[in-house]
């Protein structure tokens, strides 16, 4: 992919805190990708809440705020820096996307004539939206274990009878998989 010459400063959006040995991937990926955009002439900003990771070094990046990553920290970035010109946001997995899809609400991205770079918000919202993820699969042919979305235990229950077990459940727009649970009985999946 060509580079696109118009891009000047890019914020990017960490993760936040983690728990130590998970989603250190989020870390690596932002300090490289913090390394390879400056490596292009590109001025980097970085928000993160975490000041114990590797892309918080002050080497790292042009600017960098150990701040809360809410909507109010991104627009005391975009006021301070009103060249920021995009948002790279998936480098801090489920909660700078979530972060992004906040600030996209609210319009900071348009106020600030910020292009989100790397997604989308239609691409997030799908992707977080397991009925929409489903139907985009089966519109583009890709096979997939058969699924149902339950709004209530009994609805999960009658469908793990219609397809038997081991089961994965999972809840929609979560954080690293909180609350996904491996059931491999009918006792297991009662207890949940």
């Amino acid at each position: 992919m060509p580079k696109d010459l118009s891009i000047k400063h890019t914020l990017i959006i960490g993760s936040g805190p983690i728990v130590i040995g998970q989603a250190c991937e989020f870390d690596y990926a932002g300090s490289q990708a913090a390394r390879s955009l400056r490596e292009e002439g590109i001025k980097v900003s970085l928000i993160n809440s975490n000041p114990a990771t590797i892309m918080t070094d002050p080497v790292m990046a042009d600017h960098i705020y150990l701040e809360p990553l809410n909507t109010d920290s991104i627009e005391k970035i975009l006021t301070e820096h009103p060249d920021i010109d995009t948002v790279l946001p998936t480098m801090g997995g489920q909660t700078a996307l979530n972060l992004a899809i906040k600030c996209d609400e609210i319009g900071l991205w348009e106020k600030f004539n910020v292009k989100m770079v790397g997604v989308n918000i239609d691409a997030i919202n799908v992707t977080e939206d397991r009925e929409q993820f489903r139907e985009l699969m089966i519109k583009i042919g890709v096979g997939m274990a058969p699924q149902k979305i339950a709004n209530s235990f009994l609805e999960g229950k009658n469908f793990a009878q219609e397809i038997g077990f081991p089961l994965v459940i999972r809840p929609s727009f979560t954080l690293g998989g909180t609350g996904a649970s491996f059931v491999h009985t009918t006792e297991e999946s009662d207890k949940l």
